[in-house]
């Protein structure tokens, strides 16, 4: 058998209905933005694989680091013991993440970091305010998040995430949030208001700042975030920016949450954490929450962990890439990619003015670029972006439409003839596609 036939004999894809599948592409080997199929086939890889890959696919810096690491120390229980290369990284981060952050905790993924941050906010509460000897609960004891929210597909994580496709089947399993609209000029007041009436109850809110990725590459505005922050920090409730996709340079700034005025508490990480190479998540905290389990009580202790946290390979390897971040090139990378798409952006607009657009919607920021095709309703089971995925693939691009939301979100290290290419295969996309 192939590798295809064994992939179709034994392996269960995601997000990937299972009747009818097409076959997967065999990806051997891939080298900066390129990927290279069985066949010699090669395609810009333009939404960094999930979005994770920052620097482009093997990256010789950070396979480098991550093999020194391997001879050295591959794994520990972190549990009573330390390495140098968490500590290092919960040092580095610190001084990079947003807000007074003190604190660096540890564990696989982004379902996982969105987990330690829920448990962690929860928890709080029952440690400042809970009886656990008498059952007393903490009034405080419920989420704030926004509709259309995605953060996770662990069931905490999915509670605290919009009702959709990805949460169907377990509806009724999931935990009750207090869900609120992204703030506008037109609702803020609004929100603002259901805010203060709820507060009593919620423990902390969780929010995806600026960009909601998996809901659609929703973008909303800073200013509008801010007025609502300001109102959820009056309330006490703790403040939790899912940055697992916003980080690190994505929105043009190391992090979403540094558009705002407004600071969380805890901000969860993964994906760019390690530049792709690797699974690790990392949940940063503020002292506020920290001193909270700083007692004589051991049943205040934060009961949490998983067998690999803070690998050290993991942690290695996210050394690795935030030292290829902070380089200068990077940083001017990022900003390049982000004054190229507000330039095709506006190419696209003068290019259809006078017609009919295919498109709804054309949106940016920093090195993400986002529109709906202008076709059926705007949901992740629009047909529609299977089809997108295909013809971009004979271009020799590789785009996962959300639905009918086409995005792109490159490596830092495409090159402008490579972004060029990109540009073009969405510009001939969208010429084509009322013929």
């Amino acid at each position: 058998m192939d590798l295809i036939a064994r992939d179709r004999a034994f392996v269960w894809h995601p997000f990937t209905p299972q009747k009818d599948m097409a076959n997967p592409i065999a990806i051997t080997k891939a080298n900066g933005t390129i990927l290279y199929d069985e066949q010699g086939n090669t395609y810009i890889d333009a939404i960094s694989s999930w979005w994770v890959t920052l620097h482009g696919h093997a990256h010789p810096y950070i396979a480098q680091k991550i093999y020194e690491q391997a001879l050295q120390l591959e794994q520990v229980i972190f549990a009573g013991f330390t390495h140098a290369p968490a500590v290092d990284l919960a040092e580095k981060l610190l001084d990079i993440v947003p807000g007074n952050c003190s604190r660096i905790f540890y564990s696989d993924n982004g379902s996982t970091a969105t987990e330690v941050a829920l448990k962690m906010a929860i928890q709080y509460w029952w440690n400042k305010e809970g009886d656990y000897a008498a059952g007393q609960l903490p009034k405080r004891n419920k989420i704030l998040a926004f509709k259309n929210a995605y953060h996770g597909d662990t069931f905490g994580a999915m509670s605290v995430s919009d009702r959709s496709v990805f949460t169907l089947a377990f509806h009724n399993l999931l935990f009750e949030v207090v869900f609120i609209d992204t703030p506008t000029a037109e609702n803020i007041a609004a929100l603002q208001t259901t805010v203060q009436q709820a507060a009593p109850e919620i423990a902390a809110f969780i929010y995806e700042p600026l960009v909601q990725g998996a809901g659609g590459m929703k973008m909303y505005e800073a200013v509008y975030m801010d007025a609502l922050l300001h109102t959820v920090k009056e309330q006490d409730i703790i403040c939790i920016a899912d940055e697992v996709m916003t980080g690190f340079g994505r929105t043009g700034k190391f992090f979403a949450s540094d558009y705002l005025q407004h600071t969380p508490d805890i901000v969860c990480l993964s994906k760019g954490l390690t530049g792709g190479t690797m699974a690790l998540g990392a949940t940063a905290c503020t002292d506020r929450i920290y001193e909270a389990y700083v007692t004589d009580d051991k049943l205040k202790t934060f009961f949490h962990g998983h067998s690999f946290t803070a690998n050290p390979l993991a942690c290695t390897a996210a050394l690795a890439s935030l030292d290829l971040l902070l380089q200068p090139q990077t940083l001017n990378a990022i900003e390049w990619i982000a004054a190229a798409n507000k330039h095709f952006i506006t190419q696209l607009e003068n290019a259809f003015a006078q017609q009919t657009k295919p498109y709804r919607n054309l949106r940016t920021l920093g090195t993400i670029l986002a529109f709906e095709i202008a076709e059926g309703k705007d949901e992740y089971l629009n047909n529609v972006g299977t089809l997108i995925t295909q013809l971009n693939l004979a271009q020799g691009v590789y785009m996962r439409p959300l639905g009918n939301t086409v995005y792109i979100m490159p490596p830092y290290c495409i090159t402008p003839a490579e972004l060029e290419k990109v540009y073009a295969t969405i510009n001939q996309l969208l010429t084509n596609w009322n013929k």
